[in-house]
């Protein structure tokens, strides 16, 4: 990580002649622009820069639709303020001289946008700060390699696409070492463009591996997933690679992101108990995540495809449910002392991690605030429990979601009433499309 100072010198030196300034948007990509480094210091540091405010209102191939409240052809599509974050500038060594600094974003009044990601999460970090709490986080995210290009995986519609690996490499060595090039790339670079990275290993589907980081503040951890999916594509595409994050791509195992959450004090002191022992704001926390789970699937699973994932004996969970060291519930209990932390098992690779760490938040404050009880422990297999279950489709999701008064209160309604119409902007593309199951079902035989 750099400080004005330490890019004014890299500038100065030659080592640095590229800034890019971006923002995460809605789908968790990074947007933004490629600044000269020697513009961005004269004039972007002291003015800012904008961009136009149909970025927080368009789908995923960027087209603009209608139903937003901030942004339209009747409103102009004006412009919002990236609101520079000074702490975020990194180098990003995967790219010859460039660095980055991540924004929040503001109308041209200076309000700040609410329905922004970042934003959302930290009014959810200002409320902990106001309790007296510290979030720290870590994201565990999954991703499919294919020994292909992106633009050869476009051409062939994505389909057929060669893995890296041919069977199962969870925990093989033998497995990593056939992509070590690539994570060996992935581990260097992230860790010098300021991310704390622990290791990689293989996981269960073709060509499936995991990249871990350690926890960190919420934000912080949000900032460097946003990051991190960037630079992992890139870095992939140098190697003549692809890989996707999406939830799932095939009938084998989905892409996961496990979600590890704690709390401490301002101080530092332990807030989920002293060794084997949870103390009473843990669980009340526990309880308020399993309250909100199914009105706030919308943010830990938010588009069509997420939903594929929860299937029994799958590793993803359909079970509200928590245990301990339990891997078919929802919430899983690890750790003690001070790494006793909950592990949120329901969001996939594709989730974007301001909402999903902002909904564990708002939902683990909820049950703080009201003292919920909590239920006892799921002991054996939670897909074969009575418990309630995750919603099942993004319909379903999208309903539970526009319909709560809890994600109204905790969130606004100018969140959740954006957010709902994210969903129907999905559900609309989705229910239009004609799918490769239907071609080959009907063509000849119906």
């Amino acid at each position: 990580m750099l400080t004005v100072g330490d890019l004014r010198d890299q500038v100065g030196m030659g080592k640095v002649d590229t800034v890019v300034v971006a923002f995460t948007d809605m789908q968790g990509r990074l947007q933004g622009k490629r600044l000269h480094a020697q513009y961005f210091l004269d004039v972007v540091l002291g003015h800012g820069t904008e961009g136009c405010n149909y970025l927080l209102a368009v789908d995923i191939d960027m087209n603009t639709v209608d139903g937003y409240a901030i942004s339209s052809w009747e409103q102009g599509y004006g412009d919002m303020e990236f609101v520079l974050d000074l702490d975020t500038i990194r180098m990003l060594p995967h790219l010859p001289a460039t660095a980055m600094v991540q924004c929040d974003l503001a109308w041209p009044d200076r309000r700040p946008v609410v329905q922004s990601p970042r934003a959302i999460l930290a009014r959810q970090v200002a409320k902990a700060a106001d309790a007296g709490f510290v979030a720290l986080a870590g994201t565990e995210l999954e991703f499919i390699v294919f020994d292909t290009t992106y633009e050869e995986a476009w051409n062939a519609g994505y389909r057929g696409l060669p893995p890296s690996n041919q069977y199962n490499v969870d925990y093989s060595i033998l497995g990593t070492s056939r992509i070590e090039p690539l994570l060996r790339d992935l581990r260097n670079a992230t860790y010098a463009a300021g991310m704390n990275v622990e290791g990689a290993k293989g996981e269960c589907n073709f060509g499936q591996h995991e990249v871990g980081f350690l926890y960190d503040e919420v934000l912080v951890t949000a900032d460097n997933h946003a990051v991190y999916k960037t630079m992992a594509k890139e870095i992939a595409a140098q190697h003549g690679k692809a890989l996707t994050f999406m939830a799932k791509y095939n009938e084998r195992e989905g892409n996961s992101c496990h979600i590890h959450l704690s709390l401490r004090g301002a101080d530092g002191t332990i807030v989920f108990g002293e060794g084997a022992e949870r103390s009473p704001t843990y669980e009340h926390f526990i309880a308020g995540m399993l309250a909100t789970m199914r009105d706030f699937t919308l943010l830990y699973a938010p588009n069509v495809n997420s939903y594929k994932r929860f299937a029994a004996g799958s590793f993803a969970p359909t079970a509200i449910a928590w245990g301990l060291d339990n891997r078919t519930c929802a919430i899983r209990l690890v750790g003690r002392g001070p790494s006793a932390r909950l592990e949120n098992r329901v969001p996939g690779g594709d989730v974007n991690p301001y909402l999903a760490l902002a909904a564990m938040l708002a939902g683990g404050l909820h049950g703080i605030e009201e003292e919920l009880p909590l239920e006892p422990q799921l002991v054996g297999n939670a897909y074969e429990s009575d418990k309630p279950h995750v919603p099942s489709t993004l319909r379903d999701a999208r309903d539970a979601f526009h319909g709560s008064a809890i994600a109204r209160s905790v969130f606004g309604d100018e969140v959740v009433d954006h957010y709902t119409n994210m969903a129907d902007v999905e559900l609309l593309a989705y229910g239009a499309a004609v799918t490769d199951w239907e071609l080959r079902r009907s063509f000849e035989r119906m």
